[in-house]
């Protein structure tokens, strides 16, 4: 794993612990976070009211409220650096399918069995809702 990967991870594991206590950001980031993590936890949180409306518009049967916590954090940075990726740091910038692989494996080793598939449900269909709203540039 690429240590922007961790750093992704640990900006994830910040955005749910700030949900899950109602501390701020800026309180349960690990001392050693990297300003890349902090940034695109930051931006996320930002960006939240938008990311969680694009998740509603395909996570089909569930409310927002529903997705458990760490699967909502792991959606959020997904969708922000695939529709914002000027939000986090220029150099970093992953694609929106290196995006949804990260999500998946971070629901892999952190969530229930379950969790995976509808991360990357809910990933692919934004990505395709993405891509037939953008212009291609290919």
């Amino acid at each position: 794993m690429s240590r922007r990967s961790d750093q992704r991870r640990a900006a994830v594991f910040a955005l749910y612990q700030s949900e899950l206590t109602s501390r701020s950001l800026d309180d349960v980031f690990e001392r050693d976070a990297s300003l890349f993590t902090r940034a695109l936890a930051h931006a996320t949180q930002d960006y939240t009211g938008d990311l969680d409306a694009v998740i509603s518009r395909h996570a089909r049967g569930w409310t927002i409220e529903r997705i458990a916590p760490l699967e909502r954090a792991i959606l959020r940075v997904a969708l922000l650096e695939m529709l914002h990726p000027d939000a986090a740091p220029a150099d970093v910038a992953i694609p929106p399918e290196g995006a949804i692989d990260e999500a998946v494996e971070t629901a892999k080793t952190f969530s229930g069995a379950d969790a995976p598939g509808f991360v990357n449900g809910i990933l692919s269909a934004a990505l395709r809702e993405i891509q037939e709203t953008s212009p291609s540039d290919v």
